[in-house]
């Protein structure tokens, strides 16, 4: 796709995105366990795989004696096959039953919810960071990326990555030699990605993701890092590590972050957090006016 055609095409989604939730009810196709009390599952909604875009996330009811859904991070989609793939961690009663389905039964869910990233700018180069569950959405927006614009993954996670990895074959400045591994399916694709870890897993980068960027930002030219933008999902300590590179190295940054929600879409506001527009403090709903915000406009991560 032409890269002026691509920005147009996202610029009118971004503006267009509101008033797109709907409920759909979706297949199980597959519902696969990892180590780490991880799980992939796919499913069968072709409504929101045509839709969905990356920052996006859906809304499942995960068992008939749980009423309150639970908020999943897309991880990918398939609009050609009408499915979209979830990574999530069994942490509560909630993703606990979740990791019980079986294939072909069916789950009433609410999407795609929330405010995507902004990937209009094609002159930019991209960097993703992940961590743990927020590594599903990075993998999104690579996916739609993919071929269309310069980027490069960081994920990290304190258990085994539930994904395919191999070494990879791509050079990246800064990067110390024996952190090698990679996502295979993005390697495949031609993504530049390296994984950090503290469990201690080889060809990991040994500590947290936020670092082993700094490492790769600080090996860029003042040039390159002036295209840069940082895009990050993941726990909030590493939400504000990812803030403070952005204010070191001068790069903006796009946060998407992780709360507690009970309606999620926007009703109840019990996941709200405080804001600054045009220098006054605003509160919004992590749901629907986020979940990704540009990290200048949270004060929590200044």
């Amino acid at each position: 796709m032409d890269e002026s055609v691509f920005t147009i095409q996202y610029s009118l989604l971004m503006k267009n995105q509101r008033n797109t939730i709907f409920e759909e009810y979706a297949e199980i196709l597959a519902n696969v366990s990892h180590e780490g009390d991880q799980c992939i599952m796919r499913l069968k909604a072709p409504k929101t795989a045509k839709t969905a875009k990356p920052g996006q996330f859906v809304h499942i009811r995960v068992s008939d004696a749980l009423p309150l859904r639970r908020p999943i991070s897309i991880m990918l989609t398939n609009p050609r096959q009408g499915t979209i793939d979830l990574l999530y961690k069994k942490i509560g009663e909630g993703t606990e039953q979740l990791g019980q389905r079986k294939k072909g039964e069916v789950i009433p869910m609410l999407g795609p919810i929330g405010v995507p990233f902004d990937l209009s700018d094609t002159s930019k180069r991209y960097v993703l960071i992940g961590g743990g569950v927020g590594v599903p959405p990075m993998v999104f927006v690579a996916d739609v990326l993919a071929q269309k614009v310069d980027l490069v993954l960081f994920a990290g996670s304190e258990v085994p990555f539930p994904f395919a990895l191999k070494p990879s074959t791509f050079m990246l400045p800064g990067i110390a030699g024996n952190t090698t591994l990679t996502i295979s399916s993005l390697e495949e694709r031609g993504i530049a990605c390296r994984l950090a870890s503290n469990a201690g897993l080889y060809g990991c980068y040994e500590g947290h993701v936020p670092d082993l960027v700094k490492d790769y930002l600080s090996a860029l030219s003042e040039e390159e890092r002036g295209r840069c933008v940082l895009l990050s999902c993941g726990p909030h300590p590493m939400l504000h590590a990812v803030a403070k590179l952005g204010r070191e190295f001068g790069i903006p940054a796009q946060l998407s972050l992780e709360e507690y929600m009970a309606c999620g879409i926007g009703g109840c506001a019990g996941c709200v957090v405080k804001t600054i527009e045009d220098g006054q403090e605003k509160y919004k709903r992590v749901c629907v006016d986020g979940p990704v915000f540009d990290a200048e406009q949270l004060p929590e991560f200044a």
